[in-house]
């Protein structure tokens, strides 16, 4: 089933809802615009890099790759990838489009074709073309004196926004998902194991966020 967007989804995306808005403490508002670094560690491991790639993946001795693949608007995605696994060791993340697979491509496949092409694999070697995570974004934001980014988030999904905050400043929306902090994966996370993670995760801190209409189609 493909997904389709209405002008109102695609409204409510783009625009953070001002009745949400929450009054910051802290710094002043020229404080908390992050700084923009290729140095930042966080950054580096978060980075969706334009242009596809190659990679080579195996099976392990169970016979399983640790992926799961869904179709989205007729291309094959990545829904899941078990932690530790051969898919997780070559760097495959959730959302990551699979162009081919062992030089088939995968426009217009199911998500049990997908499924069963990776099943008929050999387990020595799959070449996969990649593209990396098309719906998803990187924003990186500053916190303030309290340790706080300026956002509210409510089962993963961010649900409103501190005005002049570090997020506000820096283009953080309302209904998006939180996919990842400084390249970690917190999909799945409970908000208190989130807000530890965000805690734990130094001053600058950057965000990798899907819009929440697209992440619920991709994980029902």
């Amino acid at each position: 089933m493909g997904l389709a967007l209405s002008s109102a989804e695609i409204q409510k995306n783009l625009h953070p809802e001002g009745s949400t808005a929450l009054t910051p403490t802290g710094p002043s508002p020229g404080q908390l615009v992050a700084p923009l670094s290729g140095n930042n560690a966080g950054l580096r491991r978060a980075e969706i890099k334009p242009g596809v790639r190659e990679i080579h993946l195996c099976k392990d001795e169970r016979g399983k790759t640790g992926l799961q693949l869904k179709n989205v608007d007729q291309g094959i995605f990545v829904q899941l990838v078990k932690a530790n696994s051969p898919a997780a060791l070559v760097g495959l993340r959730f959302g990551d489009q699979i162009l081919q697979i062992d030089g088939k491509n995968c426009a217009g496949w199911s998500s049990d074709k997908a499924q069963r092409a990776l099943k008929k694999a050999s387990p020595e070697k799959i070449v996969m073309v990649v593209r990396d995570r098309p719906f998803q974004r990187t924003v990186t934001v500053h916190k303030d004196s309290t340790g706080h980014i300026g956002v509210v988030v409510k089962k993963g999904k961010i649900v409103s926004l501190a005005k002049d905050s570090s997020a506000a400043r820096n283009g953080l929306l309302t209904h998006h998902c939180i996919c990842e902090v400084n390249g970690q994966n917190v999909i799945g996370m409970k908000d208190k194991q989130l807000t530890e993670v965000l805690a734990g995760a130094g001053n600058v801190v950057t965000l990798t966020i899907i819009p929440t209409v697209i992440y619920e189609h991709m994980v029902k």
